[in-house]
């Protein structure tokens, strides 16, 4: 019998769990927007140039990236619940560090905390919320990373009040690491317990046992299957796990980020650069992009259970690359506004979706998400170093520098939806090989 809820039933407890996993996406959100809107000041004491800044968070980034090899095996040997609770305490705890630097080096010691440690979280989080997601009649993906969205937004607000009162840096982030590690005292107790497993397993003896696979393949909708888990099927899980799939989730993740790092980071600078813009609308760009993303997460969930998961990602790269257009090629400002706003409302369900299709994949709990994780973060490092290297030559402007990038990438992420991979090994398929 299957082990896991059917679809729309939900467990004992699971109402609780989604309340603290919700919570979870929400202070995550408020980490990122507490230091980010603070780096230039820290840079001042630091005493470093832009350029330093630069390869400071460059090298932060890295440790992020290193950390999307580990979390596979990381969340398998000690589960879900404990990674987010240690994950948290290093990654907040990293906070005052950065608050309080006063040396490049010191500075670098807190950005790696914060990075490497964020990315455990990460993933430990999305593989709990796709579990309840799976249990419900209507998804909760979305919104989860909605809840993210507005955790950016409500960060980056205190950021701007706590400035204009003249709070010191290093009081905030000391304060703000108070208030979520308080935070992780109602998160932690609702955690679900156990993580269910997502691959065959074999008795001691070697005999085969009937174990229910669940497999997400990339192009398909979610499938359950019973499997005769002999270690020849086991193998086959783990080919698939690192195979076809593997690619498709790398290239979804690395085309995801650009589209939401190539709109979102850049979009002040084409208004104000471009179009000579005041810097209030130059803001405003961004602030459309962000808007867009958190309205379409929040929805995204409702037009899900209408058009199905990789139906709503076509429908996402298919918006997301039609604003790119707008807002980098049109000689507009105001349609050049309106596109970010389009971009952000297609980018928003892309990486919720791809946190869920990894979650499900088979193998141990989180084993799915690496090569998804290494094409996000890469391209996170290398598009920043693109985009601006274009546009400081003199045949792109910032907006074209952008298109560059922005719809190739649009292209190859709606062509890999329509990418079917087999379903997973069956005993006689693989009893055939």
């Amino acid at each position: 019998m299957d082990a896991r809820a059917p679809v729309g039933r939900e467990r004992p407890g699971d109402r609780r769990a989604l309340q603290s996993v919700s919570v979870q996406f929400f202070a995550n959100g408020v980490v990122y927007a507490s230091f980010i809107p603070e780096l230039p000041e820290i840079r001042d004491r630091v005493g470093i140039s832009i350029g330093g800044l630069g390869l400071v968070l460059t090298l932060a980034s890295i440790s992020g990236l290193i950390g999307s090899l580990l979390t596979g095996r990381v969340i398998a040997r000690f589960g879900t619940r404990k990674v987010v609770i240690v994950g948290t305490v290093l990654s907040v705890g990293s906070l005052p560090i950065v608050g309080f630097a006063t040396t490049p080096a010191m500075l670098v010691v807190g950005l790696v905390g914060l990075l490497f440690f964020d990315v455990f979280i990460d993933v430990a989080m999305n593989v709990q919320g796709s579990e309840l997601s799976a249990r419900r009649r209507v998804p909760v993906m979305n919104r989860l990373h909605g809840l993210w969205s507005l955790g950016t937004v409500s960060g980056g607000i205190v950021t701007v009040l706590v400035n204009r009162a003249d709070v010191s840096v290093q009081v905030h982030l000391a304060v703000v690491a108070v208030a979520l590690l308080a935070v992780a005292m109602f998160v932690v107790p609702g955690l679900l317990r156990t993580d269910e497993p997502h691959h065959p397993e074999t008795v001691e003896s070697g005999e085969p046992v009937a174990v229910p696979v669940r497999a997400m393949p990339v192009g398909e909708g979610l499938h359950g299957s019973e499997v005769m888990a002999t270690p020849e099927v086991e193998r086959a899980v783990r080919r698939r796990r690192f195979g076809p799939a593997a690619i498709v989730l790398g290239l979804g993740g690395a085309t995801a980020m650009i589209l939401e790092v190539g709109n979102g980071d850049w979009a002040a600078f084409r208004l104000s650069v471009d179009f000579d813009s005041s810097d209030g609308v130059a803001s405003a760009a961004f602030l459309l992009m962000t808007i867009g993303m958190t309205v379409g997460r929040l929805g995204g969930d409702w037009v899900q259970v209408r058009v199905g998961s990789m139906q709503l990602r076509r429908l996402g790269v298919s918006i997301a690359g039609f604003g790119s257009i707008l807002a980098t090629l049109v000689p507009v400002e105001a349609v050049s506004l309106l596109g970010f706003l389009v971009a952000g409302l297609g980018t928003s369900v892309l990486f919720p979706q791809l946190y869920d299709q990894a979650a499900r994949l088979p193998g141990p709990p989180g084993s799915g998400f690496a090569a998804m994780l290494i094409g996000q973060r890469s391209t996170g490092i290398i598009v920043p170093i693109v985009i601006g290297s274009l546009a400081n030559t003199a045949q792109f402007s910032v907006g074209q520098a952008m298109a560059v990038v922005l719809i190739p990438a649009a292209i190859v992420g709606l062509a890999i939806t329509y990418v079917r991979l087999p379903p997973p090994p069956s005993p006689q398929r693989v009893a055939a090989d």
